[in-house]
């Protein structure tokens, strides 16, 4: 019998090929694929925009208005989605497809799914050299797309039709393995876009996909679970890939049944809720005294779906130099970190293997209620932290405003500067996966960006909830662009805009260093001979946004609820101070570079300062 083909071109084939991918979620069917963020060019528009112009009911095509934040927005989505469906990017080739990077690197970091589905110079080369593209002199097939090369987990050039029939295959395994998971790159040549070839149509054919579970090796799991049941003062660092693996609730019981502590990294906030009584806190440089008091006397840490990144780990003196870590990952790179002993496998099977390993064991009662006291010492401070008092505006009191106000499954959302640490260790969970603090590649942008593709997802399965953004003044002024995105497409944000007057989180930082503020906040920019105040409440609401300005907690509070009654993206905007009111406790070292030869007395004694506390560093590979 003749195989039965279908006559397309390589970017209607990409298309119809990705409409017909399925994941069952929690007894549901959905499209592994939710749809897409494009801008058109020259590179996409022909071939690409052709293809996806008759497919608008099955993938829908958000316009983009910037193509990092595009990237930012389904980074956003795929984190809410928990990993299991992903969004594609398009953009033309040259600037449009470059501006990507950023974001790339961002899904690399964090291991997010993301197709990038890129233009690309002509494969011939007869027009060469093309509208936006770069010659390098010896090397012909080298191009912009090949930077992608360094934050994809899957890159490929199509340079034949026929080469997608394993392309396309290959790339979507990528990004639904719990291993390999990142973002995958196909750059796509203008002219390859648009050439016939006769598919096969079982190609086509619906397939129903599942993200695969690796069952830990026996012997890991022996080994693991003996370390722990040797362990006087056992620990559980909590990961991000706890909640990717879905296993909260196996980490939950695993925790109870043998009483160790549990704390949290920054991506792995929101496994437990703030009053679950093994809830130690936030860990790490953005963290809590008492994670890191607990994370310090510990002889036996369980780090469970997490990566291990510094501001989890102090730069490595977070923890005792001679406990033993114990590493679960579906990455093997990631579990092997630091001599730990590993688990290569699933969080859920993981978990649930070790436990079994370790029925009768339970940590010493005097641990578990020292790491409790240590709990209750931390609420305290907090609660006095983000109270509202008689103090300057600070990041702590709005969030605590927002905190007592939200619907416990509003998703909240914060990306780099200082909105980070201030709502790791004052944010108080009220339900699981509602917290995305977005610091693994932090990006300063991602928070406008980041909530609108978190609340596409989040309308697909909770339409009734809100997301929350913090955002500071310098990340608005760098990538504000989405508030018209939400406003465009009804998927309502609400936005607190809290303005310092600069990067004022860096300025501490070059102050704590011994440095002299400089170039960081607005007033201390040299190059700032006019003192202009922005209006962020005129330009959120010429962008389409209710939009309105607090002078304190208490306007703010009474601003957020007309924000939840909104039907539509609403920005709040309160200046904040750049000096007072940080989060003073909890922080672990970190490591930054200082001079080690100055003509400043105060930055050689920060820098002494600051090197005292290296003798605590692991040592580790």
């Amino acid at each position: 019998m003749k195989d039965r083909t279908v006559r397309l071109t390589t970017a209607q084939a990409i298309i119809r090929y990705l409409t017909n991918q399925f994941i069952e979620i929690d007894g549901q069917e959905w499209r592994v694929c939710g749809g897409g963020f494009g801008i058109f060019g020259h590179g996409n528009v022909t071939c690409l925009g052709e293809a996806l112009y008759g497919v608008q009911d099955r993938l829908t095509l958000y316009r983009g208005q910037n193509e990092q934040s595009m990237g930012f927005a389904a980074a956003g989505y795929a984190k809410t989605w928990l990993r299991q469906r992903f969004m594609f990017c398009t953009a033309s080739a040259g600037p449009g497809t470059a501006n990507l990077l950023t974001a790339a690197a961002l899904a690399h970091a964090n291991r997010l799914p993301m197709l990038m589905l890129c233009g690309d110079t002509f494969l011939t080369r007869l027009p060469d050299p093309v509208l936006q593209q770069l010659e390098h002199f010896g090397d012909p097939t080298l191009g912009v797309n090949d930077a992608f090369r360094a934050v994809s987990r899957y890159w490929d050039r199509i340079t034949h039709p026929a080469q997608i029939i394993q392309s396309l295959p290959a790339a979507l395994a990528t990004m639904l393995d719990p291993a390999d998971c990142g973002p995958a790159f196909i750059a796509l040549p203008q002219d390859v876009q648009g050439w016939a070839y006769d598919f096969p149509e079982e190609f086509f054919e619906k397939t129903s996909h599942r993200i695969r579970r690796v069952s830990p090796d026996e012997d890991e799991v022996a080994d693991a679970a003996a370390a722990l049941r040797a362990a006087v003062r056992p620990m559980i660092i909590a990961g991000g890939g706890v909640q990717y693996s879905r296993a909260v609730d196996e980490l939950t019981v695993f925790a109870e049944t043998h009483g160790i502590p549990v704390v949290e990294s920054i991506a792995g906030r929101a496994n437990l809720r703030a009053d679950h009584p093994l809830n130690t806190g936030p860990i790490g440089v953005t963290g809590s005294d008492c994670a890191n008091t607990i994370a310090a006397q510990a002889d036996v840490i369980l780090s469970v779906g997490c990566r291990l990144q510094d501001f989890t780990t102090g730069s490595w003196t977070a923890f005792a130099r001679e406990a033993q870590i114990i590493g679960l990952n579906a990455a093997r790179h990631d579990a092997g970190k630091h001599r730990s002993l590993p688990v290569v496998g699933d969080a859920k099977l993981g978990l649930t293997a070790l436990g079994k390993a370790m029925q009768g064991y339970a940590a010493p009662a005097d641990w578990t209620e020292h790491a409790k006291s240590e709990r209750a010492k931390w609420d305290a401070y907090v609660s006095g932290n983000v109270a509202r008092g008689n103090r300057p505006n600070s990041y702590a009191q709005a969030i605590g405003v927002v905190n007592s106000h939200c619907d416990p499954r509003d998703r909240i959302v914060a990306a780099a500067g200082g909105l980070p640490a201030e709502v790791t260790a004052n944010w108080r969970t009220l339900d699981i996966g509602t917290v995305d603090v977005e610091f693994g590649f932090s990006c300063m942008g991602y928070e406008i960006a980041g909530a609108w593709g978190a609340r596409i997802a989040q309308s697909e399965r909770e339409p009734d909830k809100d997301i929350i953004s913090f955002c500071g003044d310098g990340s608005y002024l760098m990538l504000n662009s989405d508030i018209y995105s939400s406003v465009l497409t009804e998927k309502k944000i609400i936005l607190l805009v809290l303005d310092n007057g600069g990067f004022a989180v860096i300025n501490k930082l070059q102050n704590n260093t011994g440095n002299e503020s400089f170039n960081n906040l607005i007033a201390d920019t040299p190059t700032a001979t006019s003192q202009h105040s922005v209006d962020f409440e005129a330009h959120a609401a010429s962008l389409g946004a209710a939009a309105e300005t607090v002078a304190n907690s208490a306007e703010l509070s009474e601003a957020f609820a007309r924000a939840k009654a909104s039907d539509k993206t609403y920005v709040i905007v309160m200046t904040v101070d750049p000096y007072e009111g940080w989060t003073e406790q909890g922080h672990a070292w970190w490591e930054v570079g200082t001079p080690h030869v100055t003509d400043s007395e105060r930055v050689r004694t920060a820098h002494l300062e600051w090197e005292s506390s290296r003798s605590k560093q692991r040592r580790g590979v």
